[in-house]
Order: C-alpha cells, then sequence, then structure tokens
C-alpha cells in the first residue's frame, strides 16, 4: 500500500476506499485531450482495471494536448499506443484496448462491465450513445468537454428516474462546440478538465459522495468555475421524464 499511502492517509479515503478504487473498473472512451489526463491519473490512483476505447490513431497535430503520445506514435492506433505507455506507469492495473467505434448492443455491453463511465469523446453523435448506454445499464457517467479557452464538467446517473442524463443538458448537437479542429483549444485546458474527471471517477469508486446532475463550466480567461444545476426534460428521449 505504500504506493497510494497519501490516499490511505485522507480520512474520506482511507484503506477501505483505496481497496474499493482497486476493485473497480472504468471505461474511457475517447483517448484524446481529456482522455489522456483521465487516464493517466485512473492508473497512478490504482483503479483496478481500465477498459480504453478508441478507434482513432495518432496526428501529429495531437501532439500538443494529448500527452500520452510522441512523434514516434504517429499512424499508430491510440488505444494501443495510450495502454503502453499507461503500464509503464502503473504494473499493476489491468488494461484493455478496444481500438473500435463501440455503438449498439457493443457499447451497452461495455458500459455494463464498468463501475463509472468517462466520456472523453469529442463529437455529440457519440455523446448521445453513451449518455443512452449509462442510462440502460444505470451507471454514473463523468462527462468532459473543452473547447478554446473553455471546458465542462459534470456528473450523472446512477438513478435516472430522478437526476437528469447529458440529453437533459443538450437536446440537439451544438455545432458550435463539437470539434476543436474548426475551433481551436489551448493545450492545457483539455489537461484541466480531464483531471477533473478523474477526481470525480475515483471519488465514485472510492464511495465519497458526489454531487450530480451539475453542470460545471471553466473559464480560462478568469481562471474561474461556475456552477448551473440541469434540470430534467419531460420529453427527454433518454429518461423520459414525465
Amino acid at each position: 500500500m505504500s504506493r497510494y499511502a497519501r490516499h490511505v492517509a485522507l480520512e474520506q479515503v482511507g484503506a477501505p476506499g483505496q481497496e474499493r478504487i482497486g476493485e473497480s473498473t472504468a471505461l474511457i472512451i475517447g483517448l484524446g485531450g481529456l482522455g489522456c489526463a483521465t487516464a493517466s491519473y485512473l492508473t497512478c490512483a490504482g483503479v483496478g482495471r481500465l477498459l480504453l476505447c478508441d478507434f482513432d490513431t495518432v496526428d501529429e497535430t495531437n501532439l500538443g494536448r494529448q500527452t500520452l503520445y510522441g512523434p514516434q506514435d504517429i499512424g499508430q492506433l491510440k488505444a494501443v499506443r495510450a495502454a503502453s505507455r499507461l503500464a509503464v506507469m502503473n504494473p499493476d492495473v489491468r488494461l484493455t484496448e478496444i481500438p473500435d467505434r463501440l455503438s449498439g448492443n457493443a457499447l451497452i455491453e461495455a458500459v455494463g462491465l464498468a463501475d463509472v463511465v468517462l466520456d472523453c469523446c469529442d463529437n455529440f453523435a457519440t455523446r448521445f450513445q453513451v449518455n443512452d448506454a449509462a442510462v440502460a445499464n444505470r451507471r454514473m457517467l463523468v462527462s468532459g468537454a473543452a473547447i478554446r479557452l473553455e471546458g465542462q464538467l459534470a456528473v450523472f446517473g446512477p438513478d435516472y428516474a430522478k437526476s437528469p442524463c447529458y440529453r437533459c443538458l443538450y437536446q440537439e448537437a451544438d455545432e458550435s462546440l463539437d470539434s476543436c479542429a474548426g475551433n481551436g483549444v489551448l493545450g492545457p485546458v483539455p489537461g484541466v478538465v480531464g483531471t477533473m474527471m478523474a477526481v470525480e471517477a475515483l471519488k465514485i469508486v472510492a464511495g465519497i459522495a458526489v454531487p450530480t446532475g451539475i453542470l460545471n463550466i471553466y473559464d480560462d480567461l478568469s481562471t474561474e468555475w461556475c456552477k448551473v444545476k440541469i434540470r430534467r426534460r419531460r420529453n427527454c428521449p433518454a429518461c423520459r421524464a414525465d
């Protein structure tokens, strides 16, 4: 336990909480800037098993913010290269590579294997599908986004009969937020949000209470966070509030 001594020293975690972290499974969807930061900290924290899902390959434009990759990785699968780097960080963590674009039953099955799901992807179509799979499996969903000099973070679930889901927040795709390629992003901003996503995930699996249904908005220009309460949407196609 010496590796995790600082966790064990925390009143809110202790040895029981660290044991729960070591027995947990986290699914990370998207291994870009958000996913690299999230996966790194969950690995260092000793999460028992990480499912690493990304169908994409490393591009030179990724290297300014996606910290698990270097020039030698260009053209290779992100899931494979990320797993290789993470295995060096902590050999005790079981790493499962999923170099595919999951959808339908395959996505629902993968979400069902996890104790917590981290949505680190970069498009609304995938975010909606991940949300629907989390609702179907009653899994906690940690959702993050980063673009330009801005970030967003929210936690949803697991009781979607009483609390909102991601589709309650966004009824349809907001194309202005859909891509860093056209809008740009300051390199460390995804790292800030991805690190916070790892914090929320560790709190969840350690058994620390996590507020859900709150959108946390990060403004890098002012270095401030603000909170917005998310209301359930009556006609939500995922959680279907009456």
